[in-house]
């Protein structure tokens, strides 16, 4: 299966421009036979702080989403902010070919640095769709830092999807995380990343396909575009029956170090 990322300057709190921006790259996406396509975390609005007012447009980027899977036929992984119930919510919806919602995440460590968790309530679950045999779980931005989580989904999952929006000067980390969590747990990864600049702040983008071995299939920096690449699922099964380092693991005994802490 192909799958696409599609990597943009995002216009900072102005959906209908981004809407505008992610569509010829949805439809060069498609044209290059990609059946899968994931856009940056709140591609529609830019990392804002202003959760409230971002909020409201969640059901606009919506059936942005859900109209750009019908006009092409295929499934559409994108982020946005959304009402919660204290405090809005950092968001992640993957839409089928009909317009279905078949996944929603919710972005499970907010960005301390950045104070994210004052503006957007955390979430509490992590979900794994399967898609033409293609197990996928998606996961968002800061949560790449914590292989905690990658590990509780790997064994359920081939593909996971990491949207973000990660600044350049940190690019060195978000390039070796999606390596090394695809090393980890033995599957493919697929990082979705923004470019252009934001309060001084740039983004390099360096969308990135990664195989079960921790190999870059295909990558883009500095420069709007699309990211694609073959996704195969009996490579993770292939690699993971060959290397036992899954089933090599000693969940017990963690549980006693931690508890011993």
């Amino acid at each position: 299966m192909i799958v696409a990322g599609l990597q943009f300057d995002i216009a900072w709190e102005i959906p209908e421009e981004n809407f505008r921006r992610v569509a010829p790259l949805a439809q060069r996406a498609a044209a290059m036979g990609a059946e899968i396509l994931a856009l940056p975390e709140m591609f529609a609005t830019g990392f804002t702080m202003r959760s409230g007012e971002m909020a409201a447009h969640a059901n606009a980027i919506h059936e942005f989403m859900a109209d750009l899977a019908k006009r092409h036929g295929l499934w559409v992984i994108g982020g946005y902010a959304e009402p919660g119930e204290h405090r809005p919510a950092n968001a992640c919806s993957i839409i089928a070919p009909d317009g279905r919602e078949v996944l929603h995440y919710r972005k499970i460590h907010p960005f301390s640095l950045a104070r994210e968790l004052d503006h957007y309530e955390a979430g509490e679950g992590l979900h794994t769709v399967e898609i033409k045999g293609l197990r996928v779980t998606p996961l968002i931005c800061y949560d790449l830092r914590f292989p905690e989580l990658f590990r509780a989904a790997a064994m359920t999952t081939d593909l996971f999807v990491v949207i973000a929006n990660w600044p350049t000067h940190r690019a060195h980390a978000w390039r070796s995380l999606l390596a090394a969590r695809a090393i980890d747990d033995q599957a493919w990864v697929l990082g979705v990343n923004r470019v252009g600049e934001v309060d001084g702040y740039p983004h390099s983008g360096d969308t990135s396909l990664v195989d079960p071995w921790g190999m870059v299939v295909s990558t883009l920096a500095d420069k709007p575009g699309v990211v694609t690449g073959e996704v195969d699922p009996t490579v993770v099964r292939r690699a993971r029956e060959r290397f036992l380092f899954l089933a090599d693991r000693r969940p017990d005994v963690y549980r006693r170090l931690e508890d011993e802490d």
